[in-house]
């Protein structure tokens, strides 16, 4: 698979029928091993080893509906309130991350009311904090740790 600009992480693969597969711990399945699927996984063990996201308030293929249209959020962060913290759009290292891909996740946002959103191809990673009362974001410099970002329970 592709080296990317992400910690490496224990996967666990699997080989059936000439097809590949990689251990989903969101999931707690094995999954094909795509290009994207690889990103995503790099992803998640990511956000739970270095930027401190609970695994246990994580979601993998978030489906949704937006215009009459089945659709997927690769990862869906939230906090302890259940509420939307971060989306992540995974595409594959060879997709380059275009404007069409920031349209395509602030089409999710419209639905999930995310306070951060964070896209990457496993090379490039842009994120970005968003103020929806003044209809507004700011891109970030780095990708936010949990613990900076949740709202502690009172």
């Amino acid at each position: 698979m592709y080296e990317l600009n992400l910690p490496t992480f224990d996967f666990r693969l699997k080989k059936e029928k000439e097809q590949i597969f990689i251990y989903d711990s969101i999931r707690k399945k094995y999954v094909v091993l795509t290009p994207e699927e690889w990103v995503r996984q790099h992803i998640v063990h990511f956000l739970i080893n270095h930027k401190h996201y609970p695994a246990t308030l994580m979601n993998v293929e978030v489906g949704m509906n937006i215009r009459s249209m089945t659709r997927r959020a690769d990862i869906v962060c939230y906090d302890s309130q259940a509420n939307v913290l971060l989306i992540v759009e995974c595409k594959a290292p060879e997709v380059k991350i275009t404007q069409n891909v920031f349209e395509q996740i602030a089409q999710y946002n419209m639905s999930l009311k995310s306070k951060y959103l964070l896209v990457s191809n496993g090379l490039e990673h842009y994120s970005c904090s968003i103020d929806h009362e003044a209809k507004t974001y700011q891109f970030l410099q780095d990708i936010p740790d949990y613990t900076t970002i949740v709202t502690p329970v009172k």
